[in-house]
């Protein structure tokens, strides 16, 4: 014996503690986990708070039941097996690597007491019963299990109670506190060595032992009168349930695959997890069934094929049966905890068919059905909401009730037409979780006339255009919005125009035309008026300008002005049109000859940033003099002309040049 004042020194120097603030509960969380392993998980269910061990980092950390960590308990050296005292103010931990047991305070999160246990080496996994605490321990060959006392004014710790049980190491262990009823089982080899004792009288007196169907027990559950423990190996691919007086099987739950956790609830309700990359994880069965009233499959949060898995021995209930804890691991090696409520409640299946489609005003037909692991009876009530664009907020229809097989039907007539969707809900009972299904019938609308003007039409720079778009008979909406979207610019479409259309279905808006653009007429439609679109493509010449400079006079032609240039000066022309990246202007030169003007050359000439250039077409020389020439810039549209196709092609005015000695 030690006295817990004693031990406590042991212990402190390592142990360190750090709090978080905790959260709220919530439905179904999953919430990623500080952890390198999972060994035990237990549940107070007085401060729900969950306690979770991890061996390799050796530490406790706890949560709330969200998931959500609020403390962590380090230095606790290959801490595995966990276990709560019966008035939940204590958590015990077996620490493999001090050899001890400690006593967390549940109020605190802090080490209270640590118990030497009396040469006891490696303790592994702890079970309460017959009011004592019992724990299993032992290294290769000799694993055995012993008792700590804590009841009187000093701890006292019993070993090697096994009796003529053999265990490799140290067993996975089970009980039943009210009973007295602990199980024993092997771990470390395929043996399936199973031991039942009673320990309600203070020792434990070995009843059934042998070896059973299974091996390298991952988790043992006692049922809560005691008469049945239920295995989870990797083998068989179920989780038998056998006699806790003879250890005869008296049933299994099929679950399927690799069996890697057990846990049973109050009520008797059986938690059977397996390690199923492409299946259900965890399977919930009423005590003695087959069929699993309710499975959750964890999803992939990892870089495998398949998804997560339940951490072996990482599975229980909370005290009062309203939900599951569940530890997860993924390939990389993250570990979440998973928080499944309403887990001994059937998850009905509910589906809903309507038609694709129907006519407004004529009777339509819905049928569906309501399936469950658990049969809901005939005659149970279902709710029905309708929503389409009369009752956007929905509208209740006459309930319907199920009949044989969970099949219902019922008819009903809308006069809104659109999209209509009909919902069907279940509410649940004790013994089903709430339901419920939808389906959409897009019914006829009446077609609408709707016009826009303007259509291919090409309008000079800056010229504001007034676009109207024309709205024929409706039911009730009569708003039109009018878009543009001028080419660009980089801003899509953006609203030009909303409003309620004239009497004579008008509404206008105007638009600058800077650019080449597209104007909508969009009219959303009503309950019996289809939605319609329409749109139309203007043009928006580019601003084109072109000047002269170098030039010593200007002096009319006959009516026409002309700029007159020596033969030996250089004139420049220059031009300016509305700027737009890596755009280029063409520049055409035609001479006026035999009574006509001749074309000459064409050539494109890059703009700078400001949409402007200076071309200077060097001396005219002696062989042009006595000659009348004229220039001009364009912008003409297309990529492969001057550069883009934001704007519809534009002329500059010709400018008249003569050529003097």
């Amino acid at each position: 014996m030690i006295t817990t004042a004693t031990a406590l020194a042991v212990l402190f120097s390592s142990a360190t503690l750090s709090v978080v603030t905790a959260g709220s509960a919530a439905a179904d969380t999953a919430k990623v986990l500080s952890l390198k392993s999972a060994g035990d998980v237990v549940v107070d269910g007085v401060h729900q708070r969950v306690y979770i061990s991890d061996p390799t980092a050796g530490k406790i950390v706890v949560t709330d039941y969200a998931g959500t960590a609020v403390a962590t308990l380090a230095g606790l050296t290959g801490v595995d097996g966990l276990a709560l005292s019966e008035d939940s103010g204590h958590i015990y931990a077996a620490v493999a690597g001090a050899d001890r047991i400690v006593s967390v305070e549940t109020s605190t999160y802090t080490v209270s007491a640590s118990y030497d246990l009396g040469g006891a080496d490696r303790p592994r996994d702890l079970a309460p019963a017959g009011g004592k605490l019992w724990f299993s321990y032992g290294a290769a060959p000799d694993g055995a299990i012993g008792s700590l006392d804590l009841s009187g004014p000093e701890p006292v710790v019993t070993l090697d109670q096994d009796g003529n049980a053999s265990f490799y190491t140290a067993p996975v262990l089970a009980s039943d506190p009210d009973s007295g009823v602990l199980v024993a089982g092997e771990e470390s080899t395929s043996a399936g060595i199973l031991a039942v004792y009673d320990v309600s009288g203070g020792t434990a007196v070995l009843g059934a032992n042998k070896s059973v169907e299974g091996s390298f027990f991952d988790q043992l559950a006692v049922s809560p009168d005691g008469t049945q423990v239920v295995t989870a190996s990797g083998y068989p691919y179920a989780h038998p349930a056998y006699s806790t007086t003879d250890l005869s099987e008296v049933g299994r739950y099929p679950s399927g695959d690799y069996g890697s956790g057990v846990a049973i609830a109050p009520d008797g309700t059986v938690a059977a997890g397996t390690s199923s990359w492409y299946g259900p994880d965890v399977h919930v069965y009423r005590q003695g069934a087959t069929t699993p009233v309710r499975e959750y499959d964890f999803p992939n949060t990892g870089a495998s094929s398949g998804g997560d898995t339940l951490a072996d021995g990482a599975l229980t209930w909370a005290p009062d049966g309203s939900r599951l804890f569940a530890v997860s691991v993924n390939s990389d090696n993250v570990y979440t905890l998973r928080v499944l409520t309403d887990p001994n409640r059937s998850l009905p299946t509910l589906t809903v068919n309507a038609p694709a489609t129907a006519t407004r005003g004529k009777a339509l037909t819905v049928t569906g059905k309501i399936t469950a692991s658990v049969a809901i009876p005939v005659g149970t009530k279902l709710t029905v909401t309708r929503t389409d664009l009369e009752y956007p907020k929905g509208k209740v229809l006459p309930a319907v009730v199920t009949k044989a097989g969970g099949a219902f039907s019922f008819a009903d007539t809308t006069s809104a037409g659109g999209n209509v969707t009909y919902k069907v809900a279940y509410a649940g009972d004790a013994t089903h979780s709430p339901a419920s299904g939808s389906d959409v019938v897009a019914v006829s609308r009446t077609a609408v006339t709707l016009t826009v003007n303007n259509n291919k039409k090409v309008f000079a720079y800056g010229q504001p255009v007034a676009f109207t778009a024309v709205l024929g008979k409706t039911y009730k909406n009569r708003t039109v919005k009018l878009y543009a979207d001028r080419a660009g610019d980089g801003k899509g479409k953006y609203l030009l125009k909303s409003g309620t259309v004239n009497s004579a279905g008008k509404l206008s808006g105007t638009l600058t035309m800077y650019r080449d653009s597209v104007v909508y007429a969009v009219y959303d439609g009503d309950a019996r008026t289809a939605a319609k679109t329409v749109m139309v493509w203007s043009g928006g010449r580019a601003k084109v300008v072109t000047a002269m400079s170098k030039y010593y006079k200007t002096g009319k032609i006959g009516a026409t002005n002309y700029y007159w240039v020596h033969k030996t000066s250089t004139p420049w022309f220059h031009t300016a049109i509305n700027a737009y990246p890596g755009r280029k202007q063409r520049m055409d030169i035609q001479v006026y000859y035999a009574g006509a003007w001749r074309s000459g050359d064409s050539q494109y000439f890059k703009l700078d940033s400001a949409g402007k250039t200076i071309v200077n077409l060097g001396k005219p020389g002696a062989g042009s003099v006595g000659f009348k020439f004229r220039i001009r810039s364009a912008y003409i549209r297309g990529a492969d002309y001057s550069g883009d196709a934001v704007n519809s092609t534009a002329y500059s005015a010709w400018k008249y040049m003569y050529v003097t000695n």
